[in-house]
């Protein structure tokens, strides 16, 4: 009996330069690799460049986002790394922290992809990171370029509530008084 299928969005191709910045942990560097591969060919597939940096471990990839999201001109951020359990609590706290610190940088604006996996052997990781496999390295920079696409398509709009700006309120005067 075959399991449940998923529905995977189109990738969108990017019309316009893009430029994702990788952040992986190589902790476990065949794992790493694996899904530095995926994101890597999801994001030339799209027309978009990458740059790509190490960072220790899975808890450094939020600080390492949110200082290139404040300081550079990335439009959007992958992360990458593996958190495979152990025999201590630290476990929790690794997978809890990475993901709580991309969940607020995406709620403050950066377009992000999370590929941090989290699994309880080795076994676990490979199927997910392989690129020919599940590829959830692939599939967090197609996240991150579909939140790009996004903000592209949002970012002249407003919602029409407000005060107006100062100069468009005198010419509206003027305009009133003719």
């Amino acid at each position: 009996m075959a399991g449940p299928s998923h529905h995977v969005l189109e990738t969108p191709k990017m019309d316009k330069p893009t430029k994702l910045l990788i952040v992986v942990a190589p902790y476990y560097k065949d794992i790493a690799d694996g899904l530095v591969t995926g994101a890597q060919r999801v994001i030339e597939d799209a027309g978009a460049t990458h740059d790509m940096i190490e960072v220790p471990g899975a808890l450094e990839i939020p600080s390492a986002i949110a200082t290139a999201f404040r300081m550079s001109n990335y439009d959007g951020f992958v992360a990458l790394g593996c958190i495979i359990r152990g025999e201590t609590t630290h476990y929790d706290t690794v997978c809890n922290d990475s993901s709580r610190g991309l969940t607020l940088l995406g709620l403050q604006g950066a377009a992000l992809g999370n590929g941090i996996l989290t699994v309880e052997n080795h076994d676990q990781a490979w199927a997910r990171a392989n690129p020919e496999g599940q590829n959830k390295g692939g599939g967090a920079a197609a996240a991150a370029l579909h939140l790009i696409a996004l903000s592209r398509r949002w970012c002249n709009t407003t919602k029409g509530v407000g005060f107006k700006p100062m100069g468009e309120t005198i010419q509206l005067a003027e305009n009133n008084k003719a």
